[in-house]
């Protein structure tokens, strides 16, 4: 296969702040302070906010032009259709949180990698910037982030829109060892 250049940052592939809706990514039991600050920013900017939640379980079997995607069951001897729960529980949630806000909003329901499914989201919406969180404390997170990388990380490597990452837990530099000190 021969190699294509991959399109990098630039000048001309920047896309203007107003008039480009933001994305933001959710997840349910998310602390508030990333959607808060995602619609804080989409109100400065008067444009629109596109709540992308990404389910690992699922798989995308098509992307379409509106950002939304039809999905699947990763094991096709299941039927599940607790993903629709799951959407609902997130619906509710924003709108609750949003309420009074005077940002237009969309949910998006995205399946498969995080990183590759808020990048379609973002490219169908022609967002100007992404809005994620930092990891959830704690050792399994940790382990996780360690073992598939961070989302924000490969959001900001892997796509050239902006990507604004709002901490939710910090670490007292004090308290920083190394993994053998533990």
């Amino acid at each position: 296969m021969a190699g294509r250049a991959v399109p990098q940052p630039g000048l001309e592939r920047m896309v203007p702040f107003p008039g480009h809706p933001l994305v933001v990514g959710v997840v349910p039991g998310q602390n508030p302070l990333v959607v808060r600050t995602a619609v804080g920013l989409a109100a400065a900017l008067g444009v629109g906010l596109y709540a992308g939640y990404v389910d690992t379980s699922r798989y995308t079997v098509s992307e379409h032009p509106d950002g939304s995607v039809t999905h699947a069951a990763l094991d096709p001897d299941t039927a599940d259709d607790s993903w629709r729960d799951t959407e609902a529980e997130l619906r509710d949630h924003l709108a609750t949180l949003l309420a009074g806000d005077g940002v237009p909003w969309q949910l998006r329901y995205l399946a498969g990698r995080p990183d590759r499914a808020l990048t379609h989201l973002a490219r169908a919406v022609d967002a100007s910037a992404l809005v994620v969180g930092t990891r959830a404390p704690g050792g399994g997170p940790r382990m996780r982030e360690l073992l598939e990388g961070s989302v924000a990380a490969h959001l900001a490597h892997h796509q050239h829109r902006p990507v604004l990452t709002v901490p939710l837990a910090v670490v007292d530099w004090k308290e920083i060892r190394t993994p053998w000190e533990r």
